[in-house]
């Protein structure tokens, strides 16, 4: 049985890193965006992690930290987003065909959660209706303090003198002209 994988072109360990370091990507920035290929990997990938994250058990927990290239993403990882995938058994993530790269004409890809973390955390923030009140006069009276230190600026410094220069004894160097130009 041998399955064959996208190499991507690099080594062994080259390749290690770079799933190490999407997959990283991916749970601390919660999308990115890479080329087709690599987000089909990095999909595989993250979700064999997030599996064996929701195991729970140390064991799990240590096996997540090494295949992640931070300790701070496979915290993230275990402690944030996995509770809030306890619904699904599979199909975390989403892939979104954006477009073709300037540079090679490669196919980018676009890939995110299904579920939406950002939008639930700005629906559980409470409405500000108290602290409103008070900054518009925090802004006026920034507004009035503002006006009184360019009104003083203006008269302390006076008005501008014109181009007023003492006698030079600075000689400027002759500009380079050559075959090679000015370097």
């Amino acid at each position: 049985m041998n399955r064959r994988s996208t190499k991507f072109g690099r080594q062994r360990d080259q390749r290690r890193a770079l799933m190490k370091s999407l997959a990283e990507a991916l749970v601390l920035e919660e999308s990115i965006v890479t080329t087709l290929p690599k987000a089909k990997t990095v999909v595989s990938y993250t979700e064999k992690l997030i599996t064996k994250a929701k195991k729970g058990d140390l064991h799990s927990r240590r096996q997540v930290i090494s295949r992640l290239a931070t300790t701070e993403a496979a915290h993230k990882l275990i402690d944030e987003l996995v509770p809030k995938l306890q619904g699904r058994s599979s199909g975390y993530f989403r892939i979104e065909h954006t477009t073709l790269r300037r540079g090679d004409g490669s196919s980018m890809a676009k890939v995110s959660f299904v579920d939406d973390f950002k939008e639930s955390t700005e629906k559980k923030e409470p409405p500000k209706d108290s602290s409103e009140s008070k900054k518009p006069a925090k802004s006026e009276e920034a507004t009035e303090e503002k006006v009184v230190d360019k009104t003083q600026r203006s008269q302390s410094f006076g008005p501008k003198k014109e181009n007023v220069k003492g006698p030079t004894s600075e000689k400027q160097a002759p500009k380079r002209t050559g075959i090679r130009g000015n370097r």
